[in-house]
């Protein structure tokens, strides 16, 4: 009885330590792992479901460290960690913070504030680009924080109010539309659904000005299709894909630093010259990889299909 009772507590002791471990485990935005098939080719470089997942991912360590806050361009800097993006636009009447991330990044995002020599508390409007938990799951804890207004996409909300870090319940301020706006302090910047990696996915652009020129800057929602494809989603893809490359584009950005290749052009800041974040012809090589492995999924998914 006594070796039965020691297997019990045993069995019991093993599950508690999995829990424990499945509740720390970082959220991925796709779980299980997609698999590594169909390869596509763009610009000379070959990709699959899983490498791009990988590039935009990285390592836990990649997903919870700042990389160097920075200034991308006019008054629009950079704040999140080294695989997941958020962005800090500063205007006189308090300052627009564009994805919280992990909840657990949500006091690195604000270190990176401070670095720049902002108060994190002067943040009044929170924006995301769309409901997984590495782009908006700190959102509850920012209007924590700051009191931020939250502002979310209407075919978003449902995903959004499921997202509960810590029991905390989601907070939407005010519900947005596809070409609906959000101004601050003279800065405007317009939401476009670009939907399909989730129902509500958000790209934001607006206009800056620097050294007396202007330009059009987008904040890409990701366009990586989910690895099954339904036919409502494949609907959705169809229009993003169409929809983003009718977007006005001269500074390319994205929910992932990989997918506007920061660190590669943070890298040239040091060397002066032009603001390399300034990349008009490079606008649509995410749409165009992106796209690319979307067909290459519904392919295979039609030869897979039972005749």
């Amino acid at each position: 009885m006594k070796t039965k009772s020691l297997m019990t507590a045993s069995c019991l002791l093993g599950a508690s330590v999995l829990a424990a471990a499945a509740a720390l485990a970082p959220a991925s935005a796709q779980n299980p792992p997609p698999p590594d098939h169909p390869a596509v080719t763009v610009g000379g470089q070959t990709y699959t479901p899983r490498n791009i997942l990988s590039r935009n991912m990285g390592t836990l360590e990649d997903q919870q460290t700042a990389f160097a806050p920075h200034k991308i361009i006019g008054n629009i800097y950079y704040v999140g960690t080294r695989t997941l993006s958020s962005f800090l636009i500063v205007t006189p009447q308090g300052n627009i913070l564009i994805d919280s991330t992990f909840e657990r990044n949500v006091p690195v995002i604000a270190k990176s504030v401070a670095d720049l020599g902002f108060r994190f508390a002067d943040t009044k409007i929170l924006l995301g680009n769309h409901a997984h938990g590495d782009h908006q799951e700190g959102d509850a804890l920012v209007k924590q924080m700051t009191g931020a207004q939250v502002v979310a996409m209407q075919e978003d909300l449902p995903a959004l109010q499921a997202m509960k870090p810590g029991g905390k319940e989601h907070p939407v301020d005010r519900v947005i539309r596809d070409g609906d706006t959000v101004t601050l302090g003279g800065m405007t910047l317009t939401a476009h659904l670009t939907a399909g990696h989730t129902r509500g996915c958000t790209t934001w652009t607006m206009p800056i000005q620097e050294g007396g020129r202007n330009y059009n800057v987008v904040f890409f929602c990701s366009l990586r299709s989910p690895g099954t494809i339904a036919p409502a989603v494949a609907d959705e893809m169809n229009r993003t894909f169409r929809t983003v490359r009718t977007i006005p584009c001269d500074v390319p950005l994205g929910d992932h630093p990989a997918q506007y290749r920061m660190q590669a052009k943070h890298a040239r800041l040091a060397a002066g010259g032009a603001n390399p974040f300034v990349d008009p012809a490079n606008c649509f090589l995410e749409a165009d990889i992106q796209e690319a492995m979307f067909r290459a999924v519904l392919v295979e998914q039609q030869q897979a299909a039972p005749r």
